[in-house]
């Protein structure tokens, strides 16, 4: 009997209040033996030896694992022993990628402090009587998703700037049957969000920009909880709009194709606000994974040259909109064909010509 494919999916469900402050020591805890790990790969970067002098060493996890074990049972911590396994690996998983032996110290208190993290490995952590069990301690949580049916994986709780706790686990669930069969091209902008090959479009709801003046009153008035609580509203804002046209996206079509505009790129130009605002790496990753959960296809291509292009003809006018000077342009007609073409449902067009044809073989040069 063939077994029905899966795959792994993150839950986030909230933590109820009353565990904050267990949460918050054994959040410090693990800040701790994060500084410990960067000062003993940092004072030990290099070692002398006979012969052949200073010589560059490289700390793995393992190599650490008997002096974190020694460090927590020498300042008595309780945090779980898999969770010191955890952190001591991301600490050197982290070192490898930025190819540094001393990274940033992770504070537990000031202005910079750093946000609650306490990781776990996959079977410290159990769903018993209607709660969350991990480290000999059960913890109310706000269950959104019946975590009973999900067997944990490994996760962490987490901590926001509001000082709310959340429990974030990694689950199996099974591949949902695609129920759309169609294409669509997405083109990213500003005016509006993004607008797709078949007309519809996520507009620009400038969720910080709308803000910006309630944000200001506080700011003035040094409100420091209010204005964390009104970045989490434009935070939340932002994901609830975009979560709900992705899924609109993916459940229609079988093939996603966007551009492959840079938001990082973008944010250090006067366009920054508005680039981060419209939230467009958010919205990659949701059609990346609900593409992927939904047996779809998601894929990125260049965009060069989309908009000036005809999706029609193919050719490329005089008269169409070209370079930043362009922008004012939002509907061009093809000297060619004589089509009249809105913008971005023209690049969007263009942009899923450039996804089937890559599933065809290659990307064209327009």
């Amino acid at each position: 009997m063939a077994t029905k494919a899966t795959i792994l999916k993150t839950l986030k469900v909230r933590v109820k209040d009353k565990h904050a402050k267990l949460l918050r020591q054994w959040a410090y805890e693990c800040n701790q033996v994060w500084n410990e790990a960067n000062a003993i790969t940092a004072e030990y970067s290099y070692i002398p030896i006979p012969e052949v002098g200073w010589v560059r060493t490289h700390f793995s996890a393992f190599d650490l694992a008997k002096s974190q074990a020694a460090f927590k049972k020498a300042h008595g911590f309780t945090i779980h022993s898999q969770t010191v396994q955890e952190v001591t690996e991301a600490h050197a998983k982290a070192r490898k990628q930025f190819k540094k032996d001393k990274l940033r110290w992770r504070c537990s208190g000031g202005s910079r402090r750093s946000l609650g993290w306490i990781p776990f490995k996959s079977g410290a952590t159990v769903w018993k009587n209607g709660q969350v069990r991990h480290n000999g301690h059960f913890f109310k949580v706000w269950d959104s998703y019946g975590l009973s049916q999900y067997e944990f994986r490994s996760g962490c709780f987490s901590e926001d700037t509001r000082g709310r706790w959340y429990f974030n686990v990694v689950v199996k669930v099974p591949v949902v049957e695609l129920s759309g069969r169609g294409e669509i091209g997405i083109d990213l902008g500003l005016k509006d969000y993004a607008t797709c090959s078949n007309g519809v479009k996520l507009k620009a709801n400038q969720f910080y920009r709308n803000a910006q003046k309630q944000l200001g009153i506080a700011q003035r008035a040094n409100k420091k909880q209010r204005v964390k609580a009104i970045h989490a509203k434009v935070k939340n804002r932002r994901a609830d709009a975009i979560h709900k046209f992705t899924t609109q996206l993916v459940r229609e079509n079988s093939l996603i194709v966007i551009g492959d505009v840079s938001s990082s790129k973008l944010a250090k130009t006067k366009l920054a606000k508005s680039v981060l605002d419209a939230g467009w790496y958010m919205l990659k990753t949701q059609l990346d994974a609900k593409s992927k959960r939904m047996q779809g296809v998601f894929l990125v291509v260049n965009e060069a040259y989309s908009t000036q292009t005809c999706s029609c003809c193919g050719r490329m006018s005089a008269s169409s909109p070209k370079g930043r000077t362009g922008l004012g342009i939002r509907e061009w007609t093809c000297p060619d064909c004589g089509t009249l073409h809105d913008r971005d449902v023209n690049a969007a067009r263009n942009i899923l010509a450039a996804g089937q044809c890559r599933l065809a073989g290659g990307i064209p040069i327009f």
